[in-house]
């Protein structure tokens, strides 16, 4: 965390964390592996209310996530209210028809296909959750200096991936949702200019018979992203 005042490098002991053999180690991490895998993206949602304090421990969680010069430089606003959840859905259809129309480009598009995916959002509004990713570009204290924050696309990134896994061992589904351009997001819950929305997560429990893209199971193959020298 920064503060206007000096902070002083401390060292303090590391919390109680099990000790594991190595088999133990693998297991465990293959047990994590296992589950994640059974994490599906969706677009059909069940309107089942999902309690708010769900939603907030798993924020805790992504706020848990190591970040550059621990600056933290992301926010978060989970939004359960019906008019607003409308109001966003609106919008972002609006910037998702322009997009369809061939603002995307046609690769993109085609890139897009096989997800089955078009400007109509209706899990904007079924979803009980939505959790809308913002990027703190600056800081700011209260007497309206700003500071730096750094490396903040990749700490909101790794807090983002923190809050997925946390909503997945909860057992909630959820669809990432990313309209182009996003600045509406501001405006709609009044964030200020130093924030960039990223990204709008969808949450919430699958509706009976939700289904998702095949395509979207293909996954590479650890020799497609994992090189390994010992």
């Amino acid at each position: 965390m920064f503060a206007k005042d000096s902070l002083k490098y401390e060292a303090i002991p590391l919390p109680p964390r099990p000790e594991r053999s190595d088999e133990e180690t693998v297991a465990a991490a293959e047990a994590f592996r296992a589950e994640m895998e059974s994490r599906w993206t969706i677009r059909d949602f069940s309107p089942r209310p999902v309690p708010r304090a769900a939603i907030e421990a798993a924020v805790m969680t992504a706020g848990s996530a190591p970040s550059g010069a621990n600056h933290q430089p992301w926010f978060f606003c989970a939004v359960g209210d019906a008019e607003t959840k409308r109001a966003i859905r609106e919008a972002a259809e609006e910037e998702e028809r322009a997009f369809y129309a061939g603002g995307g480009g046609d690769e993109w598009i085609k890139a897009l296909e096989p997800l089955g995916t078009g400007p109509e959002k209706p899990h904007l509004e079924i979803a009980p959750w939505l959790i809308v990713v913002f990027a703190q570009r600056w800081g700011e204290f209260a007497d309206g200096t700003r500071y730096k924050n750094y490396y903040v696309p990749e700490s909101v990134g790794i807090a983002t991936g923190f809050l997925i896994a946390a909503l997945h061992k909860a057992g909630l589904a959820m669809l990432t949702h990313t309209p182009n351009p996003m600045r509406f997001l501001n405006g709609a819950l009044g964030r200020p200019a130093s924030e960039k929305p990223v990204m709008i997560l969808a949450v919430g429990h699958p509706a009976e018979g939700a289904t998702a893209p095949a395509v979207a199971r293909m996954k590479k193959p650890m020799e497609a992203i994992l090189s390994v020298r010992e």
